[in-house]
């Protein structure tokens, strides 16, 4: 999938000054790219624009939560 163009952030919550995180473009209007910070020449993951939604609401609702 191309990526040109492509917006990269990083979330206000990483930790070590951003050091060690992804980065998320959700610019485009077919695809969300995510990418690791410290590589950002290498490959990047694409998802589905409600794909990446529903991930992001599943884990702000708790559901990959650690379980003891």
């Amino acid at each position: 999938m191309e990526l040109t163009g492509a917006i990269w952030r990083k979330s206000t919550r990483s930790d070590n000054g951003g050091a060690t995180c992804v980065e998320v473009a959700t610019n485009l209007s077919q695809v969300v790219g995510v990418r690791d910070s410290k590589d950002r020449r290498g490959p990047a993951l694409t998802f589905a624009p409600a794909a990446w939604s529903s991930f992001v609401a599943s884990t702000r609702a708790g559901s990959f939560a650690d379980r003891p």
